[in-house]
């Protein structure tokens, strides 16, 4: 028997249009060959999603909004 755990088992809440919008960008700076830290952060501020400051990402807030939000 294999067990896995479905996505909607380890979520506490319904994602945000933020999270849903965070997400979808992060998969697409991911497809341009973006690996590390530093690509990651690039690729965000080039695109339209924002930390909820609204000002740049960097490595620190990027890591600790990944941490906040439980990935």
């Amino acid at each position: 028997m294999t067990l896995y755990v479905e996505v909607h088992q380890t979520r506490t809440h319904e994602p945000t249009p933020y999270e849903h919008k965070l997400a979808a960008v992060l998969v697409e700076v991911y497809a341009t060959g973006a690996h590390t830290l530093p690509e990651l952060v690039r690729g965000l501020n080039e695109r339209t999603v924002y930390p909820p400051d609204g000002g740049a990402w960097t490595e620190e807030n990027f890591t600790a909004e990944i941490a906040r939000l439980g990935a």
